[in-house]
């Protein structure tokens, strides 16, 4: 059954191709529906224990290994949710009905690559299901058609994923020297002898995945990708392309390979504890909303990498826990962030101001968002901050915990910033007659706030499900 997750996308994507032109205009929809499809069978696995693996038919005909677990399920969920807010997002800002086409059939190609990652077992299946996911984010970045429009931020996103790949492709040649497999099994066997040359095929593979999980020093793609891209571009790309990318593999190596080993141990530490610091000061200086909510994904992205860096009894869980809380409030911002450019126009905050009185559901939600993503209670975020810290002090990482602590003040400076600037303040007369955003943006922000309270409220509940189902 495994095979389905990568095939009845693939069948969408014929079928909508297939379609006589003047029908394709419902090839929103048809994507849409495949995503909550996603949804619901990513839910059903997570929550009722229903195997979603079964009979493998690519593994009957072409030897291909797929395994559903609740890793996978996460991702499943997380890529489900975000691409259908992206969806509606696009059917709101794109008018073009070749533009939504074009929209809707890469949107599947990526959802192949995702689930993709999400259930392959060996290094080079990962390599290329990243690469099909890339291929696709190039082309859904330079979609936009603006005046004056630079490609600057995608030709960063290009030059620095082809390295990236290099890389990971010579670490998939030393490990074939090191282990002669590719298998996550044989890598931890070859990690957990010791042998120099697998740690070396190790680092080479995890200098890949940080460049595509935008991890600093190699960070600087991606806050002018995100504002380059079209608004339902920057949905999908900040709330589950990025993660899912670079950031995801790095969970699964975590968990399947690296485990306990001291040397990997000690790089996700440093790594993350200097992606999230970084980015969290990048972000408090920045004055675009659109970069200002870039550069807080990269140091969210180092919490995730923090957390399994630490005790992996509770990393993993801590570290999925805010993967999904991270792609939810993510996705929801740069869906509030869409709707503000378009009743003004820019995204310019020093232009902004008292925003509040005339899109007060806009307001609502993206305080709902930045709230549970600093870590305050009881929004989900602070249950995945809270396991992340106690990852780290169980590991007695202490100075490592209180680097988390204390990045978390600095990521609510800069959303109360952001409040600040927008939402409150004296109101710019230019702006008198703003008024709130359409329907077709405001549900799919109200429907991720929802689902950031109700997981806050019955974060008790959903963690003995994350701890029962082994993710």
């Amino acid at each position: 059954m495994s095979s389905l997750i990568l095939l009845v996308p693939f069948a969408a994507l014929l079928l909508l191709n297939l379609l006589p032109k003047r029908a394709r205009r419902a090839g929103l929809w048809i994507a849409w529906g495949i995503l909550m499809l996603e949804v619901a069978a990513a839910f059903i696995g997570r929550f009722t224990s229903v195997n979603l693996g079964g009979i493998d038919l690519l593994e009957q005909i072409f030897d291909f290994h797929l395994v559903v677990d609740g890793l996978s399920e996460l991702l499943m969920l997380s890529c489900g949710l975000v691409g259908a807010v992206a969806v509606l997002v696009a059917r709101e800002t794109l008018k073009d009905t070749e533009e939504r086409s074009h929209f809707a059939n890469l949107v599947l190609i990526a959802l192949i690559g995702i689930n993709g990652i999400a259930m392959v077992r060996d290094l080079f299946s990962l390599y290329v299901f990243v690469e099909v996911t890339a291929v696709a984010t190039f082309i859904l970045i330079t979609s936009r058609r603006a005046a004056g429009l630079t490609f600057e931020g995608t030709w960063k996103y290009i030059l620095l994923s082809v390295v990236a790949s290099v890389l990971m492709l010579l670490s998939i040649g030393v490990w074939l020297l090191a282990a002669g497999d590719v298998t996550l099994d044989a890598a931890r066997t070859s990690l957990a002898a010791g042998a120099p040359l697998a740690w070396v095929a190790m680092a080479l593979f995890l200098s890949g995945l940080f460049v595509k999980g935008a991890m600093v020093p190699f960070h600087g793609w991606l806050a002018d990708a995100y504002t380059a891209a079209p608004a339902p571009v920057s949905v999908f790309m900040a709330g589950i392309v990025t993660k899912a990318s670079g950031i995801f593999a790095l969970l699964r190596l975590a968990d399947g390979t690296l485990g306990s080993a001291s040397p990997g141990r000690e790089i996700l530490l440093v790594a993350g504890a200097l992606t999230a610091v970084v980015g969290a000061f990048l972000a408090l200086a920045q004055t675009d909303m659109k970069r200002m909510l870039a550069y807080s994904s990269v140091s969210q992205m180092g919490y995730i990498v923090l957390a399994l860096g630490g005790d992996l009894s509770i990393g993993i869980v801590a570290a999925g826990l805010h993967f999904f809380n991270h792609a939810v409030s993510k996705a929801q911002l740069f869906t509030n962030a869409a709707a503000i450019e378009r009743e003004l126009g820019t995204l310019d905050m020093t232009e902004m101001g008292g925003l509040g009185a005339r899109m007060p559901v806009t307001a609502g939600t993206t305080a709902v968002a930045t709230l549970s993503l600093a870590g305050l209670p009881p929004l989900a975020g602070f249950w995945s901050k809270l396991l992340i810290v106690l990852a780290l002090w169980n590991a007695h990482e202490y100075a490592f915990a209180a680097v988390a602590i204390l990045t978390s003040l600095v990521t609510l400076a800069y959303f109360l910033a952001l409040q600040r600037r927008v939402f409150f303040g004296k109101q710019e007369e230019r702006w008198a007659a703003v008024r709130e955003t359409s329907l077709g943006l405001l549900i799919p922000t109200v429907a991720l706030a929802l689902v950031t309270v109700a997981l806050g409220v019955g974060f008790p509940f959903a963690l003995r499900v994350l701890l029962g189902g082994g993710a």
